[in-house]
């Protein structure tokens, strides 16, 4: 699930960023697309690691940053005025959904087979 959400919030910033300046492509654009990418990308990993809790949770650890590095420059989005206070609420709260999935899956590791447990 937690995949499933990051997935679908990195697809919607994409997208989004696409109306941001072209100015911006090698800066705000490039870092919230690469960091909301980047969230799903390593959840997928931690599922790959679960003979070994401790790299499971490392993994989800970096998941969890990257997902806080994603809010970050979503604030900067709006403070630059390229997205709207409503769709900077909506895509912070998908953010925080997908943070506590994430800090769910470090605290039950047994429910995701880390056989570690």
């Amino acid at each position: 699930m937690a995949y499933q959400k990051a997935f679908a919030l990195a697809m919607e910033i994409f997208h989004l960023t696409k109306s941001f300046p072209v100015e911006e492509r090698f800066a705000l654009t490039n870092q919230i697309v690469r960091s909301s990418r980047s969230v799903c990308a390593t959840v997928s990993e931690a599922y790959r690691k679960g003979d070994y809790l401790k790299h499971f949770r490392s993994k989800l650890t970096d998941a969890d940053s990257e997902n806080s590095e994603t809010q970050l420059w979503l604030d900067f989005a709006l403070a630059c005025e390229y997205i709207s206070k409503q769709k900077h609420e909506d895509l912070q709260d998908q953010s925080l959904q997908v943070g506590r999935l994430i800090n769910f899956m470090i605290i039950n590791p047994g429910k995701f087979g880390v056989k570690d447990c």
